[in-house]
């Protein structure tokens, strides 16, 4: 290979890598500022545009919002997207409206209840837990969530 080939293909390389740090940077990673319904509301937009920014980037973005505690029982992202992608949560990718309604909270943690239209038009009702994180780190009084319920069918819009 020329020098020239060489650096073409180093440079394309490159910049492949650079537009997808690009793309990635563009999630929502959790903050302190972030209030315990916006969280949940981050990751239902997510999943509802579950392929806008880059293939699964809604997945990728619930994800960022996942308690590490969480992460430990669903395994590393591949899993997680595999169990998105299963039978019992794959409502939630490209559904159609999902509304967020408080059902109780403390200084530590709060739950929703949470509705969503599928694109098949049927609802379903879900009970999402966020929890503040209080140990040391990057993720130190973040909200994340800690549990999605399994989903609980509605009916039809229909």
């Amino acid at each position: 290979m020329t020098l020239k080939k060489l650096l073409l293909t180093f440079s394309l390389v490159l910049i492949c890598s650079l537009s997808l740090t690009e793309v990635k940077a563009d999630l929502i990673n959790p903050s302190s500022l972030i209030k315990p319904k916006e969280v949940v509301q981050i990751q239902l937009t997510g999943l509802m545009n579950n392929d806008n920014k880059f293939k699964d980037s809604g997945i990728e973005q619930t994800w960022n919002f996942a308690h590490p505690d969480n992460k430990k029982n669903t395994g590393p992202l591949p899993n997680f997207k595999i169990m998105i992608k299963g039978r019992s949560y794959q409502m939630l990718l490209n559904h159609l409206s999902h509304t967020i309604t408080e059902v109780g909270s403390s200084d530590k943690w709060a739950q929703f209840e949470v509705i969503i239209l599928d694109k098949e038009k049927i609802y379903h009702k879900f009970n999402w837990q966020v929890e503040k994180y209080t140990m040391d780190g990057p993720l130190k009084d973040c909200w994340l969530t800690t549990m999605v319920s399994s989903p609980i069918p509605l009916g039809s819009s229909i």
